[in-house]
């Protein structure tokens, strides 16, 4: 099924390649004498599914060499070497906020900065509701980010998560809210995680009965019944089918 279904694999990920944002995540596989990790590339439409023995992101300056689009992803340090514009899942943002407001319960300076964080958030997505993900309504609300960014570097803080978290506003300045600027980008990562929710939900029941060398088949032909699914296709039909081109199918099969 990998050889036969190679031409439909590779047809995805060119999509994927040449779409306006890119949408990525990775997850752990526990096997029974090795271990490895699925990565996920999503646009929205089409998924593909990829498997490395580490998550070293080595392989990923190669990959996206020539993608030109958005990518989105969570804070992980592999994806801060790709050359492109990106977004950080600020849906991860708020759970790290809300993790260390737990911690620091009598912290002010700390309660002062997520509330800032709330109010700024709460606006764009006020936005987002009313008129979707759309450069033309969103780009206002870069005057309200700037105020917020420059408020945060200017202050000296004193305790240290208000310290780490002024350090790590001034890292990702760039990359928190690029979503104002396109259309259709989201402000987080969900696609991916949505993607990856199947894989997660086979590693959490440790597919020890896989070997390195088949996940990678396994992967691939994951890619197909997910790309199925985000296009409302029935993965059995289109085996049937035997056709390999998915868009050719689409078209046949309205």
């Amino acid at each position: 099924m990998k050889k036969y279904y190679e031409i439909t694999y590779d047809k995805i990920l060119q999509n994927i390649l040449k779409s306006h944002v890119i949408y990525v995540d990775e997850t752990l596989f526990n096997m029974r004498y090795e271990e490895g990790y699925a990565w996920i590339f999503t646009n929205g439409k089409e998924v593909i599914s990829m498997y490395k023995e580490s998550q070293e992101g080595d392989f990923l300056k190669d990959l996206l060499q020539n993608f030109r689009g958005v990518l989105v992803s969570d804070f992980f340090s592999a994806y801060y070497s790709i050359d492109c514009p990106q977004q950080k899942c600020l849906i991860h943002l708020i759970r790290d906020l809300n993790d260390d407001l737990l911690k620091n319960p009598f912290d002010d300076e700390f309660k002062g900065i997520t509330r800032h964080v709330t109010l700024l958030l709460q606006n764009i997505i006020q936005t987002i509701d009313k008129y979707g993900l759309k450069n033309l309504y969103l780009h206002k609300h870069h005057r309200e980010v700037d105020i917020f960014f420059d408020k945060v570097s200017s202050t000296v803080y004193t305790s240290e998560v208000s310290k780490q978290y002024q350090v790590r506003f001034e890292k990702n300045r760039n990359t928190l809210f690029t979503f104002l600027d396109y259309d259709n980008v989201s402000w987080n990562n969900t696609y991916a995680e949505h993607a990856i929710k199947l894989l997660a939900t086979h590693r959490n029941k440790n597919i020890d009965f896989f070997r390195a060398s088949r996940m990678d088949e396994y992967l691939r032909i994951m890619s197909i019944y997910q790309t199925c699914e985000y296009k409302k296709l029935s993965f059995l039909k289109f085996l049937l089918s035997k056709e390999t081109d998915m868009d050719d199918y689409c078209r046949n099969n309205p």
